[in-house]
This record gives C-alpha cells, structure tokens and sequence, in this order.
C-alpha cells in the first residue's frame, strides 16, 4: 500500500505541503500496510500540530521551565533563561544526545526538528548518514525547512527505532510511549487514528 495525494487529502489538507516526503519516508522505510500507515499517520499528526509545527518551541517562561525541566531549574536559574530559547535550549540540552557542553551551542544548532522534532546532534549524525545527506550537519535549519526532509526526518526516526512492530502488534499506546516517552496527548493521538484508519483501511 503507498500514501496517494487524495488519501492525504481527505486526511489532512495541511499534510499535502509534504506528501512527497511522505511518500518517501512510508515507501522507504516499510510503513507500506494500511494499520502501519495509519499508526504513522496519527503520530506524525499529533507530533507535529496537525503539520504545522515542524520546530521545537523553546519559548519558555520561569514557570514553563521549572515545570518541564525540573531537575534543571531552580526559580533563580529560571529567571536568568526564561524567553531566551537559544540560551534554553544550549543549556537543557548540553551533554547528552551527543551535544556538547553549553558553550558548544549544539542544544540550539540539534533542537527539535521535522514531523517528529528529531533532536541531538547524534540523531541528526545518523540520520544524515541515512539519508545520505551531509546538509543535515552543516545546515541543521534544513530539516524545518526543506519540506522533503520535515517528512523523511520522521520516517528515519520510526524506522530507527523500529516503530512498524507497534503497528504490527496493534499496541497504539505502547507507540506512543516509544516516541513521546509517556502517553501525552494520548486523547488527541487516538482522534488522529481513528481518522487515519477510516482513510487507510
């Protein structure tokens, strides 16, 4: 089975802008039944904002960031990055994933990117290798903006990680906690299958 234009449509119009990477990342990576197309469907849906988000939003208030970080944020420490993305991001994300220290800058040049905000300088080393293409590394930016990569980016994660299993196995929770790591948005996931599996069945 193969994503067509007309299935993406009646999915989701705002999916249309990158239906060729779509295409692509479903025909490359083996997502190439109706129950695996729709599983990857509904993520990449909800992940990305109905396809409207394809950047990492580090736009943290003191509160935002106590609350989602921490063990990272005392209130003192919040107040000194609070609505400094770059800074937030060079900090939250520094030594792991493969970035390095804070001074480095690789937590703001490897943020969240694409359909499933690949983030790390390690991810974006080996799907660069993957999808053989040196850019990626050099030029971070393109995985927001070209609208082939956007798409290829989330196909290169769900094969990375094995994710057509879940589909398989027909365990949509147990997905959601390998891309997401808990069941946020759970809820909205599900809405987003249920409408995946009425347009590929």
């Amino acid at each position: 089975m193969i994503i067509t234009l007309d299935a993406l449509q009646k999915f989701s119009s705002n999916a249309m802008k990158y239906s060729t990477g779509l295409y692509y990342s479903c025909s490359d990576n083996n997502i190439d039944t109706a129950i695996r197309i729709a599983y990857f469907m509904a993520q990449v849906a909800h992940e990305s904002g109905k396809f409207s988000i394809v950047e990492e939003n580090l736009n943290y208030s003191a509160e935002g960031l106590i609350a989602t970080w921490p063990s990272h944020f005392t209130e003192e420490i919040a107040q000194q990055y609070a609505r400094q993305p770059e800074k937030i991001a060079n900090y939250v994300y520094a030594n792991r994933m493969g970035n390095g220290d804070e001074a480095s800058g690789d937590g703001w040049n490897f943020r969240g990117r694409g359909l499933i905000q690949i983030t790390g300088r390690n991810n974006y080393t080996t799907m660069s290798n993957y999808l053989t293409n040196s850019t990626i590394l050099t030029n971070p930016d393109i995985v927001a903006t070209d609208t082939d990569l956007v798409a290829e980016s989330a196909g290169w994660f769900w094969s990375a990680n094995n994710l057509n299993h879940f589909a398989d196995s027909t365990d949509f929770e147990g997905l959601t906690k390998a891309i997401n790591g808990g069941l946020n948005g759970l809820a909205d996931r599900e809405q987003w299958l249920a409408k995946a599996q009425q347009v590929w069945s």
